[in-house]
């Protein structure tokens, strides 16, 4: 796949701000400081499209990105920031679960874990949740420029047999490393077809899409 075009659509908190045009969709999560925002300007070949920042924890909201007019990368707030409350992160969670769990048009979702560190029980946690929910995802290595090539390829390995029959990528958005190997991943799951499907919404979410529409 070649990226022809990519721009910001909108922002949501809830089902409510889902886009109305129905494409297939790519989320990418992962956890909080992992280097998502600066992943997908690399992979996208656009700098400053999803905003990077040194707070981690920053993307509280669903980004939804349109790409070459066809489908929507959608970036979701990272998990597991330890500074900000429980109620917060609580929050955050039924965001993303909710997200994962009733969406027809998610195709695959990337899921990004920083090569340095070992394999967190947060990430275990949420592969878990995935494998639960029949959730199609394949794990993306980040920040491997900060290894060296024997210390990144001892690292693929252990991940590797900690997470098998799953697509691992060795990613840099720094180098460029594993982009176009991204990129042909996603292939065969936009070929999927993906259905216009009435989003539900809770009695909460109608009343206020009503109150919208009365003003």
């Amino acid at each position: 796949m070649k990226i022809i075009s990519s721009e910001f659509i909108t922002s949501a908190t809830s089902k409510k701000g889902y886009p109305k045009r129905v494409l297939s969709e790519i989320a990418i999560l992962g956890r909080s400081n992992v280097g998502k925002s600066s992943l997908i300007n690399s992979i996208l070949n656009k700098r400053g499209l999803a905003k990077t920042s040194s707070t981690p924890g920053k993307t509280r909201l669903i980004n939804y990105f349109l790409i070459n007019d066809n489908f929507y990368l959608v970036d979701l707030p990272g998990y597991g920031y330890a500074k900000v409350s429980k109620s917060e992160q609580e929050s955050w969670k039924v965001f993303i679960d909710d997200y994962l769990k009733s969406n027809p048009n998610l195709k695959l979702l990337l899921l990004l874990i920083d090569i340095r560190h070992e394999f967190k029980d947060i990430d275990k946690t949420m592969i878990e949740f995935l494998n639960y929910y029949s959730v199609p995802y394949a794990v993306l290595l980040t920040k491997s420029d900060k290894l060296n090539q024997s210390d990144r390829k001892n690292q693929f390995e252990y991940y590797k047999n900690l997470i098998p029959d799953v697509e691992l990528v060795v990613t840099s958005a720094e180098k460029g490393l594993g982009k176009d190997q991204v990129l042909r991943a996603l292939d065969p799951y936009l070929k999927m077809k993906t259905e216009s499907i009435k989003i539900q919404l809770t009695d909460d979410e109608s009343q206020l899409i009503d109150e919208d529409e009365e003003i």
